[in-house]
């Protein structure tokens, strides 16, 4: 099934680079869920050629950084996307924490500030400017004096030299180390060679808090090294367990490899470090869970936060993550979460955000045993597509009663009969409904 992009509250077409791509930004920097410009695709969503990608995008990347306030660093990203095998330029922009964004030169004003009213891009009103502006969140880590003041960066340095990148001598104020009364500001803090804080690993024997074997703590270092220490050791405790079957000897980690690596990453970057918590990862006997702490970010929903938009509540940190390779893409995370569980491994709450990720278990494949390596062969799928068939509205819970699958595996074959375009979501997770691709 071909591809078709259309545009909407988050996706916007420009067949060319113009004197429009200020104001488009600042709509989806005041957009709640951000948004994805294309630059190379006509008003029907098909691409033009001839575009000089790699010119145009330090262009973009000048203009969005130079033009636009409050500051957008760590606000957005530039890929190159392939639409009918032609490249176009796609600007990823996250829903900035600091609204109203408006444009340099028009000020905070009406010819300055903008927003999206579904498929086009309107002037805020007065009111609206001001209601937005009284809301404006100042308490970020930017603007947090550092409770140190002697701060070296030598670990940092290496990190960018790794990714063929230097940092110059002005490398403090172009990653906004500085509060505005000139005192390194607390992202500083977090990623200097020496802070107090520090990043907690906790192992147990069983499935409770009751039988402690192991508390280590990696960090007083730069986030990012202790990031890295955390994402070893986790690599190290998802070990690769073997299953002999009749047929197949399988091997499978604990937990996929690629969601727990970016739920890690998630804790850290999206943590409310302003609160002196740090993140917390804990290894149960049958599970692993990361802890952050903060919540939801004010003004986001939970659909929000699933919807795979990104609303990054450290962005200075977010850049630097993204910067020395950490973080790919703005807003992929999830997706690739969500790519191989449900959302009901995450748990919200007021104060912080918990993923728990349950070990692998032969058991919860049903088909091991019949020689099928990952429990999902074509008499599952098929028997799943005549149950959608007769019933395209029903959930997942309902095609695991009708099935006795485990709502895992169900969620497993649906992914992989949309991966092969045999079935097609048509409107929405709750109230939409599957249709079978003939």
């Amino acid at each position: 099934m071909k591809r078709v992009l259309q545009e909407s509250n988050r996706v916007e077409f420009k067949v060319t680079l113009n004197d429009k791509l200020e104001k488009e930004i600042v709509a989806f920097l005041n957009n709640r869920e951000g948004g994805m410009l294309y630059i190379g695709i006509d008003d029907d969503g098909h691409p033009v050629e001839n575009l000089d990608i790699d010119s145009m995008q330090l262009k973009i990347a000048d203009r969005i950084k130079n033009n636009i306030l409050p500051s957008t660093l760590g606000l957005f990203d530039i890929v190159t996307e392939e639409i009918e095998n032609i490249p176009v330029i796609k600007i990823i922009i996250s829903s900035g924490l600091e609204k109203p964004y408006y444009i340099k030169s028009k000020g905070m004003s009406p010819n300055g500030c903008y927003m999206r009213l579904g498929t086009s891009t309107q002037p805020m009103s007065t009111a609206l400017i001001d209601e937005y502006y009284a809301k404006r969140i100042h308490t970020t880590l930017r603007n947090i004096p550092s409770p140190r003041q002697d701060l070296t960066f030598a670990q940092l340095k290496i990190y960018y030299q790794e990714r063929g990148l230097e940092l110059n001598k002005k490398f403090a104020n172009s990653l906004e180390f500085f509060t505005s009364e000139g005192k390194y500001n607390y992202i500083a803090y977090l990623l200097a060679d020496e802070n107090g804080v520090s990043i907690k690993v906790a192992k147990y024997a069983g499935t409770d808090k009751v039988d402690l074997i192991e508390n280590e703590e990696y960090g007083y270092c730069s986030l990012i090294k202790a990031t890295y220490q955390v994402l070893e050791k986790m690599k190290i405790e998802n070990i690769t367990k073997a299953y002999v079957t009749s047929s197949d000897r399988i091997e499978k980690n604990l937990v996929e490899a690629i969601p727990l690596r970016e739920a890690l990453i998630n804790a850290v970057v999206h943590n409310e470090f302003s609160r002196e918590i740090p993140p917390v990862f804990e290894i149960f006997s049958d599970r692993m869970e990361f802890t952050s702490f903060g919540g939801l970010i004010p003004g986001q929903s939970k659909t929000d936060f699933f919807s795979c938009s990104s609303m990054p509540r450290n962005r200075e940190l977010m850049r630097v993550f993204k910067d020395v390779g950490l973080v790919e893409q703005l807003g992929s995370g999830m997706s690739r979460i969500l790519r191989y569980y449900n959302k009901d491994i995450f748990e919200i709450s007021e104060h912080f955000i918990k993923v728990s990720f349950p070990f692998f278990s032969p058991n919860e494949n049903e088909n091991i045993a019949s020689g099928d390596k990952n429990g999902d062969n074509n008499g599952d799928e098929n028997k799943i597509l005549r149950l959608l068939e007769k019933e395209p509205d029903i959930t997942a819970k309902g095609l695991s009663e009708k099935t006795g699958f485990s709502t895992r595996k169900i969620s497993r074959v649906i992914r992989n009969l949309r991966e092969e375009e045999r079935i097609t979501r048509i409107g929405s997770a709750r109230k939409g409904y599957w249709m079978i691709n003939k």
